[in-house]
């Protein structure tokens, strides 16, 4: 059982860069920021739960590069019991359908990783607590901990940009070739939608610490996160939720449609105004809507799968996105695991029907997505959970000086080629001012 230290922290912001500086002490490192979305208690922003949680240290992990890799992580969490931070990538999929990852992989993430804590902070509602064994820990050492973390000293970082050489995967004339060829795939019946994306990268060394900083200060989002394993690193400015779970109740909050801000105001309520009414971003959303009805109701109560919200305009300091927001409710007995692998990968990323646009995002894309458009997120002792989709995101392997991010969107009949191209710039904006 864990003991709880309630803190007091004067400055909330320069004590989550000092945490973020502390991880360089640790192999293991999370912290889950929601840069202040849970606060806004408006109808715009709805089941966002902590500030920010943090986890320091393994003292328990699975890491999986195999099969039955979720009953692995059922068993793991029914013995622990405890708090869960980890990551699942994309290519779990392989493990779940009639599939398989053939691209070159520079990142090496393993399949699964999940660890359970040595020390873990929870701040809610303007309340910080620290979670410890106390057969590890005395409250003292806690406290000399948490101290040493409040006086580290803030770092001055240069101002000028990283001189990161980016490459793409596709240049532009190969990727408008690819997406009229995914075009012609719909038009013949193949699928309806493909979600399909591009690979940016470097073999450069970067400070993950400084450029997570950079990046969250850029883009700050509900789903942002710093997770380190070792000598890999996730970098995560995602403003998309994967699945929550609270008590009884699941929630899914799919992502399709994005536009950028606009420069003046009357500029933006124009582009928010030409989101919302776009045929094609709305052809797209609800396609992803139905996609994610289905996943949900494998685990659900007869009935409870319901639409909250379709076609719901939230703002971000990039892009305003097209978010929907799909709800179910399941038995008080159902492995909560069980819920996670049966909408996995989720729907936002793939394209429908499911498996038809995985195997075609495997045969046109040119990288193996690994943990990007996976998920990454918490399980609580009490089975609740939260996962965000691992988009807008900077991956680095440190041990191979290899920077990668990757961005796409979905194809649908509707799709101009030169203007998915655009949207993919401006989801990579903000990890181009970062990095380039």
């Amino acid at each position: 059982m864990r003991k709880e230290l309630i803190i007091s922290i004067d400055n909330i912001e320069e004590f989550k860069t000092k945490l973020l500086i502390y991880s360089n002490k640790t192999d293991t490192f999370v912290l889950f920021d929601s840069h202040d979305f849970c606060q806004k208690n408006t109808s715009d922003y709805t089941y966002y739960e902590y500030d920010f949680i943090v986890g320091i240290g393994s003292e328990k992990e699975i890491i999986l590069t195999k099969n039955n890799s979720f009953q692995a992580l059922s068993d793991f969490n029914k013995k622990n019991n405890d708090w869960l931070f980890g990551f699942l990538t994309y290519d779990l999929k392989n493990e779940l359908e009639d599939l398989e990852s053939k691209n070159p992989d520079k990142l090496q993430f393993p399949d699964m990783h999940f660890f359970s804590p040595e020390i873990v902070i929870l701040s809610k509602q303007g309340k910080t607590s620290v979670l410890y064994f106390s057969n590890q820990y005395s409250e003292s050492k806690i406290k000399t901990i948490i101290s040493s973390i409040a006086n580290i000293p803030l770092p001055v970082y240069n101002k000028e940009k990283l001189s990161v050489q980016l490459k793409q995967k596709f240049t532009k004339t190969d990727y408008i070739k690819t997406v009229n060829k995914l075009k012609h795939h719909i038009q013949v019946g193949d699928i309806y939608e493909i979600n399909f994306c591009q690979e940016f990268y470097s073999n450069s060394s970067i400070d993950p610490v400084q450029t997570y900083i950079r990046l969250k200060n850029i883009s700050p989002t509900p789903f942002s996160c710093f997770y380190k394993s070792h000598n890999k690193y996730l970098l995560s400015a995602s403003p998309e939720r994967f699945l929550k779970k609270e008590s009884n109740n699941v929630i899914s909050q799919p992502i399709k449609g994005t536009i950028k801000r606009g420069t003046s105001e009357n500029e933006d309520l124009f582009l928010r105004e030409k989101l919302l009414k776009d045929p094609k971003e709305r052809a797209e959303n609800v396609m992803i809507v139905d996609l994610v009805r289905n996943d949900l109701s494998r685990t659900a109560k007869k009935g409870s799968v319901k639409v909250k919200e379709l076609y719901g305009i939230y703002s971000f300091s990039q892009v305003h996105q097209m978010i929907s927001t799909v709800v179910s409710e399941i038995e008080s007995n159902t492995d909560i695991i069980d819920v996670i692998k049966n909408a996995f990968p989720m729907g936002s990323m793939t394209g429908a029907p499911k498996i038809r646009a995985m195997k075609l995002i495997d045969e046109y894309e040119k990288s193996k997505r690994g943990i990007y458009s996976g998920a990454v997120g918490y399980i609580s002792p009490d089975k609740n959970f939260d996962f965000n989709v691992v988009i807008r995101s900077i991956l680095y392997n440190a041990a191979k000086n290899y920077v990668s991010f990757t961005v796409g969107g979905a194809i649908t009949s509707l799709a101009n080629a030169e203007n998915e191209y655009e949207e993919c710039m401006i989801k990579a904006k903000a990890m181009f001012e970062v990095l380039k």
